[in-house]
């Protein structure tokens, strides 16, 4: 009795195992991410995380560890078990960026911690100016901060240390002038003080400008990306205005190191189909994020790119955390 138990146990594994795709892991996959409920960050993964769990036929679920501006789940993310189970969903910050503006005080090493799943989607930052500033387009700018640097060339971003300060500090430095940081604690406050006049311009997620564009309190003068934003066809990518620079923020999904290849093949393709996915993509697009779906290979070396970009610009702002 015992022994056909055990056999009939050994066969019932053993079909399982044949009808489970290959890389396929029994049990729930935790989307790990390092911000709020209600981020863009955490938006896009629960509706990636929802077309996942379709596709897998595998329980999916989010798991917010927000804090230290996503690093905290990038060090959940590194203990956690290799085991195809546990995926971080980060932007580029954390992965190309902090190496050089928290270096020697990361607790992961963004290349040897983890390994790239799928670069899910980009999203444009750009430079704008607030509406009664006397300038139209960006060579109208650069005239107007060069003119007067000590009054005109103060920018804003939503934090220090973020894409869109560093950002400022490589655009001024490709066009020659003085452009002074003034850092907002977060999006709202820096867009509430250019609708109001306090600063003149601001370094920013393109989404985050939109309503203020909308409202006629704010211009938004280029993009960053290789193309023009789909939501300004009207504005021109700062390599259109003649400016050998692009920055193309992005959100991926990475698992921890030693996860075995199968298991990486399977959820690299889940989350392209999801991304690809008609219905999401046009939600993601409504969010201002333009889908991508690219796999591991071209994630790393899309990680690779700009961690070598954003390195000399994070340098010459001599940007030090406060943490």
């Amino acid at each position: 009795m015992s022994h056909r138990f055990t056999r009939r146990t050994w066969l019932a594994a053993a079909a399982l195992a044949c009808a489970l795709p290959a890389g396929a892991q029994e049990g729930t996959i935790k989307l790990i991410v390092g911000y709020p409920p209600g981020a863009t960050s955490d938006s896009l993964t629960r509706i990636v995380a929802e077309h996942m769990q379709r596709t897998l036929k595998q329980t999916v679920v989010v798991d917010n560890k927000a804090g230290a501006g996503g690093r905290i789940a990038n060090e959940a993310v590194k203990a956690a078990a290799p085991d195809g189970l546990t995926l971080l969903m980060t932007p580029v910050a954390t992965m190309s960026i902090f190496p050089h503006s928290y270096a020697g005080q990361l607790r992961y090493d963004p290349f040897k911690d983890f390994v790239p799943v799928a670069h899910l989607s980009n999203f444009q930052v750009g430079l704008a100016v607030q509406s009664a500033a006397p300038v139209k387009t960006l060579a109208d700018y650069v005239a107007w901060v060069r003119a007067d640097p000590d009054k005109n060339g103060f920018y804003a971003s939503a934090a220090a240390g973020s894409i869109p300060h560093f950002f400022g500090v490589m655009f001024a430095r490709s066009a020659g002038i003085t452009m002074t940081h003034v850092p907002y604690k977060g999006t709202a406050p820096a867009m509430q003080a250019l609708a109001a006049g306090e600063v003149n311009a601001a370094s920013t997620v393109v989404a985050d400008i939109k309503p203020l564009v909308a409202a006629g309190k704010a211009r938004l003068l280029a993009v960053a990306g290789e193309q023009r934003d789909p939501a300004f066809p009207e504005v021109p990518t700062f390599k259109q205005l003649g400016y050998d620079l692009v920055a193309q923020p992005w959100y991926a999904l990475f698992a921890p190191a030693g996860t075995p290849a199968a298991a990486i093949d399977r959820l690299a393709k889940a989350a392209a189909a999801a991304v690809n996915d008609p219905a999401v993509h046009k939600r993601l697009v409504e969010m201002g994020l333009e889908p991508t779906g690219h796999g591991p290979a071209q994630l790393a070396a899309i990680m690779k790119a700009d961690y070598e970009r954003w390195g000399p610009p994070i340098r010459a702002s001599g940007y030090k955390p406060a943490d």
